[in-house]
């Protein structure tokens, strides 16, 4: 339900409860990603926050205004479709782990990786019985098969829209640990996102604050934190 002018047409904006879940209407019409799949959300907190995007628009549709709206319809229209793919790509990502790919020099680097990520090694094994070894330097080396088959059970029995916002909180940290720490609110998202740049803080610390890269950042913590509040949208009762 997005016109071709991209401006409003509706008035009022309502939620619906329906035997499938939780529906969004603008003038008691359903609303349905651009694909045209009817948007059925799973919480009642989804559905508001959903509302809420839409209530808010003045004059034209942005969808950088619309975080939840996006991703809910990422949810139906991709990964919904596309599931197994999506499983497969984000435990690629436990192979080569931000959290394992440590620096070879200099120390302090070393030392700063070491204290930021062991322990987050060590929560996903107390949490998930699971465990990723640290490597020193670039060249890829493969993680346990074993470790690999648990973590990808772990990430295929997530529902569409918490594997939605999970694939987010990966891509957008480089880590699957990071990712599996921030659904299972293990540490503050702000802090989450701290330990995901600590290569870049060492750098900028060195030569500074690069204004381009450091507005990147910014914009990627905001994707970061409203991927993470759509997950916790979608398992509020």
């Amino acid at each position: 339900m997005f016109p071709p002018s991209g401006k409003r047409f509706w008035k009022d904006v309502t939620t619906d409860v329906q035997e499938a879940g939780h529906a969004v209407l603008l003038d008691g019409r359903p609303l349905r990603t651009p694909a045209g799949t009817l948007i059925v959300l799973p919480t009642p907190a989804l559905a508001q926050a959903v509302a809420d995007e839409w209530r808010a628009v003045e004059d034209r549709i942005d969808p950088a205004l619309m975080p939840m709206t996006r991703r809910a319809n990422a949810a139906l229209d991709r990964v919904r479709v596309q599931r197994a793919e999506v499983v497969e790509m984000l435990t690629e990502y436990a192979d080569s782990d931000l959290t394992c790919y440590r620096a070879l020099h200099p120390e302090g680097l070393v030392a700063r990786q070491s204290e930021a990520w062991d322990p987050l090694l060590e929560w996903l094994v107390r949490r998930h019985g699971v465990r990723l070894q640290p490597r020193r330097g670039v060249i890829h080396d493969p993680q346990d098969k074993a470790a690999i088959a648990r973590l990808a059970e772990i990430v295929d029995a997530m529902g569409v829209f918490s594997l939605t916002a999970f694939h987010d909180l990966v891509t957008l940290s480089g880590s699957l640990v990071i990712g599996l720490a921030a659904i299972d609110g293990h540490a503050p998202i702000d802090r989450l996102w701290t330990l995901s740049r600590v290569d870049e803080t060492w750098q900028e610390q060195f030569w500074g604050v690069d204004d381009e890269a450091a507005a990147a950042a910014r914009y990627k913590f905001g994707e970061f934190s409203d991927a993470f509040r759509f997950h916790e949208l979608s398992q509020m009762n």
